[in-house]
């Protein structure tokens, strides 16, 4: 095995991007079109920190503007380079038009360890970096709408919103240039655990489908399936949070940066969690047994493996020892091209990142719309739908007199049936809707044709052909 070299995480997306094109007819113009980044603009500057003048190197980058504005994430991490932005830039293209969020792809990162910095001088250093990508429209309501990715949230999204609205102190749609932010700056109810959520729902999908189970080796439901979650951040956490308090998972062993904990009773995540924010790790968690070499635990037997941290943890070195039969991608690129085609060969079946994880683009598409209407979700039509609902139930408790109560209305039913839906109930009612409307084009793909033999390549057929469409539309 160790002769063969490991592509990098770019290559993997263009390797991946090739095997999908092969299979369909486009231009040879049109394809190379798709395929590369439109810009990529790297920025330099300084913030007076600590007594001296510190520089930082951020990107962003711009995939494809067949629909704007484009959309995705930025990153703080001292791995970001311009190979990685524009490989997840792509990405992102391809996501939004597998769930048809109408924006084009984009990415952004800065070189940094967030964790070396005090609150306020990541302000500082965040407010720079949106300054110097706003006044070249890279942060824009209607051209480019950034959100959180690896090592950002609420808070940096929430100071890129208000550098942007005193820079554009006219703007209406100041709230809309970022996604993401918190709820009292114009956020919307969901978004925090809308990646992990999505997860949760991507998963459900697929064990509606008997035939899907049945390639993967599997029966049952959802209820009882051993889980083995890599990284407890935003998505791993509200993964594994929601597959076992709601749908009976057991989450068998949970990977982290200083180590790994396994416990086949399963694992109380929100405990462990707590512990982790505590204690900056796993190490010396009191239930389960303590592993130091985290990686080894990806090899361990289970159900469902949860990859929801890094790219390429699973690749050629480890690929064929993953026990898992079914891998769910909740982070972006963690199986290399090589690691991928291992785990086909024996017949393990991969849920994409592509669209494991598009929870998060579509609430930011709710939210993005959400701050265009300037009106919550839920506002107008919530006490109406109550109402509806009271006449029924009205109407059955006088059935129920003139019974002599031989029949009684579930106190349950009535609770349930009188809520009028919220914002939080509309944005997961849209984000289940997306999740199994995009899987089943996958799944339609993927049954369809004899050459496509997995869910990934199905998915990049059915997001390349919708951005193909766009540009024809177009005229280019």
């Amino acid at each position: 095995m160790s002769n063969l070299k490991e592509p990098s995480f770019r290559e993997s997306v263009d390797l991946m991007f090739n095997r999908a094109v092969a299979l369909m007819d486009l231009s040879p113009g049109l394809e190379e079109k798709i395929r590369v980044c439109n810009a990529t603009y790297t920025v330099r500057f300084g913030v007076r920190l600590r007594g001296a003048i510190h520089t930082f190197t951020g990107y962003r980058s711009v995939h494809s503007e067949h629909m704007e504005p484009v959309k995705g994430g930025i990153r703080y991490s001292l791995g970001v380079n311009q190979d990685e932005v524009e490989a997840l830039a792509a990405l992102m293209t391809y996501k939004c038009a597998l769930v048809e969020a109408p924006f084009g792809g984009s990415k952004g990162g800065l070189c940094i360890d967030p964790r070396q910095y005090e609150e306020h001088e990541l302000e500082l250093i965040t407010r720079r970096f949106a300054y110097e990508l706003a006044k070249r429209d890279l942060i824009h309501p209607s051209q480019n709408v950034p959100a959180p990715d690896m090592g950002t949230g609420e808070r940096e999204m929430a100071w890129i919103a208000d550098q942007y609205a005193r820079m554009n102190t006219t703007d209406i749609n100041a709230r809309a240039c970022v996604t993401g932010k918190p709820l009292n700056a114009g956020g919307i109810a969901g978004r925090v655990e809308a990646t992990g959520r999505g997860v949760q729902y991507a998963l459900q999908e697929f064990f509606r489908h008997p035939e899907d189970m049945a390639k993967a080796g599997m029966t049952g439901k959802l209820d009882g399936k051993r889980v083995i979650v890599q990284g407890l951040g935003n998505v791993g956490y509200h993964a594994a949070k929601f597959l076992s308090e709601e749908d009976g998972c057991l989450i068998t062993a949970v990977i982290e940066r200083d180590g790994a904990i396994v416990d086949e009773n399963g694992i109380d995540i929100e405990e462990l969690r707590t512990w982790i924010s505590r204690h900056d790790g796993v190490s010396g968690y009191p239930t389960g047994t303590y592993v130091k070499e985290g990686a080894k635990v990806l090899e361990e037997e289970c159900d469902i493996l949860i990859p929801a941290a890094l790219e390429g943890v699973i690749n050629l070195s480890n690929a064929a020892n993953v026990k898992a039969k079914l891998i769910i991608e909740a982070a972006n690129g963690p199986i290399t091209a090589g690691g991928d085609e291992i785990l086909r060969k024996k017949g393990v079946v991969i849920i994409p990142d592509m669209y494991a994880n598009a929870g998060g683009v579509t609430v930011s598409y709710f939210e993005w719309v959400k701050n265009l209407s300037h009106i919550r979700f839920g506002r107008m039509q919530r006490r109406q739908e109550e109402s509806r609902h009271q006449l029924v139930v009205d109407e059955l408790e006088k059935l129920s007199e003139s019974l002599g109560k031989t029949w009684t209305l579930d106190p349950k039913f009535k609770e349930k049936y009188l809520k009028g839906a919220g914002e939080l109930e509309l944005v997961r009612s849209g984000l289940d809707d997306t999740m199994r409307t995009a899987y089943q084009s996958m799944r339609e793909v993927w049954h369809a044709r004899d050459d496509v033999t997995d869910l990934r390549t199905a998915a990049y057929l059915v997001s390349i052909a919708k951005v193909a469409a766009s540009y024809r539309a177009k005229g280019l």
